[in-house]
């Protein structure tokens, strides 16, 4: 519960913030005489925030198929036959997640299965799932790491590199199902 009161005391505060900003775009115009300035400014500014709030709250209404196949092409993976995005989530301040679901045809699923198969280091046994994080000598700096393997459910392409010393590393995870025609995309920044 405590962290649940600190974000509402962050939210609280950011509000106020920009409130503040908001009163005194129009208060300085107001006190050198140009009151219809002030209007402008503060309307301005009050449009913008409201704005970042509904873009930030719709967010996962905004994802397109195109920012799908952005997300899906940074991994070496391409989806020929048309797709549905079956849902689409994302958040988190400290460690930053996004994942998305997509229903694909059963000939790019096949297709995708056999790049993951044929590619180098393909695990063929059935594993459990690794975590690539774990087994990266440095986190900060150094290679990147690459795993192609299958579990019980399904395939999985993972991918994990570092981002320098003072930034978060990026580990994406793309998993297409064995008994349905789904593919799922993880991208987590911890």
């Amino acid at each position: 519960m405590d962290i649940f009161f600190f974000y509402i005391l962050i939210l609280i505060v950011l509000l106020l913030i920009m409130a503040g900003i908001v009163w005194i775009g129009y208060w300085i115009p107001k006190k050198r005489g140009k009151k219809k300035l002030g209007k402008v400014i503060a309307g301005i500014l009050a449009t913008g925030f409201v704005l970042l709030i509904l873009a930030y709250i719709f967010d996962d209404h905004l994802f397109f198929k195109s920012d799908a196949r952005k997300n899906l092409a940074e991994m070496n993976i391409e989806l020929i036959d048309d797709f549905k995005i079956l849902s689409n989530e994302d958040g988190g301040l400290m460690d930053f997640y996004h994942t998305f679901r997509l229903k694909i045809s059963g000939k790019d699923k096949d297709r995708m299965i056999d790049e993951i198969k044929a590619s180098i280091g393909y695990t063929d046994s059935i594993q459990e799932y690794r975590y690539l994080p774990s087994e990266a000598e440095y986190r900060y700096h150094g290679d990147t790491l690459k795993a192609n393997y299958q579990t019980e459910r399904e395939y999985r392409r993972e991918i994990f590199y570092p981002n320098g010393q003072g930034y978060t590393p990026t580990y994406k995870i793309i998993s297409i199902s064995k008994s349905k025609n789904e593919l799922k995309f993880e991208h987590i920044l911890d």
